[in-house]
């Protein structure tokens, strides 16, 4: 079967855009933290008619489609997941597939596969608009199409998880029939190549877009469920059963080929340092401006001590990568890496290149803000807040007042510098880890990553570890989206321990808690699909033909799990 599909689908996108062998296929199969495993071939379209017949092809020769756009996921979704499949993989990687188009003045936006934040940011800049999500280090490169099949939540307060109902996707039928679904609000016509090709030239007029009064381009409650601060249940999480709908939350299940998302003008901003010795102090903060405010801020970062000292030191490369050449160059960066990583792990010198960038990056001066440093010598919580700047005096107001009655904590207003380089250090916390487990390989095991929605009137949020688990960790990194109380947690697992019993026993935690995880990056292949999400994949791939596995489902085809080789 291998040789004849990979002759058809060199056929279709060229010789060179057919990626087979261990060596060839690393970058694309290897995930950013997590997932690895062999496929048939890595296959690169250049054009939506070529994915829709490389699409035709795998599946003819019964093969697994593994849809990718910039494999920049964090829970090994859009990877393999070692063995245990009954049939050969084909990854299918969207990074050619680039376009962005406007509608309607930039009010709203159509991306294709591989548009990323990045490109997204910088189209919608001179309309002084943005989109969704913005840009950081732990995504940089992302697609717009991952976070809305992936429940994306991002930073920012006012706009909730990545979320449309406007898209158009490949789908198999429970009787093997691959069909071409328009719920794009675009008039492409009938024939699927036809189509495809209209859309990706941007032939079609005014009039041929319409706005289905039936469905949003963006999630429209979670302002209001957000400032719900004293309601039992978390504001958002990945299985939410009310934000799964086609693509959105489909974790490549369909082969999404556009999505048409709803844009936002730009809000003026001001950024404010908050440090405090005492959780309560962030937390009356929390639901004041939750509640008070008329405008919600738009982003709350929370970063605790022990976070900032290991991005302080272990992301001060990517840090001083964006800050001095921006994101669009970063991409680039950790391709050369990847294929340099290659190169040294054939010789049995994996981790060669972190440690060499780390060793290099200690030899060059601080790069955080004096300001900064201080609190973090002062304070073990912080709490970087952005809020637009019409609301900026009212907002220091509140905080001189509280301030003045609890000791425990103060803040101060950022220069532009400063809080431009505030926020950056948190996202290049979010990759710190990751190099922490390279540095130190023969010291730690691995990293159990979770990101967590607490429930929003928990005001216990602080994790307070068994000293069972609490033994076994190197180090431990809490940081996340705290107006929304979503938190990430990285822990560093010390060499002799079991990473996944204790993913587990944090699990059970979590579980006694009320807590749901993962929060906003997908269960991928680290957690367990609730049943409502199960069953939303199943909606989906009935035949169980696109990216089986995810959430520890089955992997055979038809949802068949007991004839899968282990």
């Amino acid at each position: 079967m291998t040789p004849g599909l990979v002759e058809r689908l060199r056929g279709i996108v060229g010789r060179r855009h057919v990626l087979t062998g261990m060596r060839a296929t690393r970058r694309y199969r290897k995930g950013y933290r997590f997932g690895d495993g062999p496929v048939l071939a890595v296959v690169r379209p250049g054009s939506l008619v070529a994915l829709w017949q490389v699409l035709q092809a795998v599946l003819d020769a019964g093969a697994i489609v593994l849809m990718q756009a910039t494999n920049t996921g964090l829970t090994g979704g859009s990877t393999p997941d070692g063995n245990g499949y009954d049939r050969g993989i084909v990854l299918v990687s969207t990074r050619r597939l680039l376009g962005i188009q406007l509608l309607d003045g930039g009010r709203q936006v159509v991306c294709l596969p591989g548009a990323t934040l990045d490109r997204l940011e910088k189209a919608l800049a001179p309309l002084d608009r943005e989109p969704h999500s913005v840009i950081g280090a732990s995504c940089i490169g992302a697609s717009v199409l991952g976070g809305v099949c992936n429940n994306s939540g991002g930073a920012l307060v006012r706009r909730g998880p990545a979320y449309t109902e406007l898209a158009l996707f490949a789908q198999r039928d429970a009787d093997g029939t691959l069909r071409l679904v328009n719920h794009l609000g675009i008039e492409l016509g009938d024939d699927p190549e036809m189509m495809l090709a209209r859309l990706e030239a941007g032939d079609y007029r005014t009039r041929d877009v319409r706005d289905p009064p039936d469905r949003v381009a963006s999630d429209r409650r979670y302002a209001q469920d957000v400032r719900d601060v004293d309601a039992p249940t978390p504001a958002r999480y990945n299985a939410d059963p009310s934000r799964l709908h086609e693509a959105s939350g489909s974790a490549g299940r369909l082969a999404v080929f556009a999505v048409r998302l709803d844009t936002f003008p730009r809000a003026p901003a001001t950024v404010l340092y908050i440090g405090s010795n005492e959780p309560d102090d962030l937390t009356a903060i929390r639901r004041h401006l939750l509640r008070a405010s008329d405008d919600l801020p738009i982003a709350g970062e929370y970063v605790h001590r022990d976070a900032f000292d290991i991005g302080a030191q272990y992301g001060k490369d990517v840090f001083l990568l964006i800050d001095r050449f921006g994101t669009d160059k970063v991409p680039a960066a950790f391709a050369l890496k990847s294929r340099i990583d290659g190169v040294l792990e054939r010789i049995g010198l994996r981790g060669a290149s972190d440690r060499a960038l780390q060793a290099l990056v200690s030899l060059l001066p601080d790069h955080l803000p004096r300001r900064l440093r201080d609190f973090r010598e002062r304070y073990a919580h912080h709490l970087l807040l952005k809020v637009g700047t019409p609301q900026a005096a009212a907002t220091e107001a509140f905080l001189d007042r509280h301030f003045a009655a609890a000791t425990s904590g103060s803040w101060f207003r950022c220069t532009a510098d400063e809080g431009r380089k505030a926020f950056l250090h948190r996202f290049a916390i979010a990759g710190a880890a990751v190099r922490y487990r390279e540095v130190h390989r023969r010291q730690v095991a691995d990293i159990v990553a979770l990101d967590i929605a607490l429930r929003r009137n928990d005001r216990d949020w602080v994790e307070t570890l068994p000293p069972s688990i609490a033994s076994a960790l190197a180090g431990r990194l809490c940081y996340g989206h705290f107006l929304c109380h979503v938190f990430h947690q990285d822990y560093i697992v010390k060499a002799g321990h079991d990473p996944l019993a204790i993913e587990h026993a944090m699990w059970a935690l979590l579980d006694a808690r009320g807590a749901e995880y993962p929060a906003e990056h997908n269960v991928g292949h680290l957690y367990t699909a609730k049943p409502a999400l199960a069953a939303f994949y199943r909606a989906l791939d009935p035949t169980n033909s696109f990216n089986p596995g995810i959430g520890h489902t089955p992997k055979g085809a038809h949802w068949r799990d007991g004839d899968c080789p282990r």
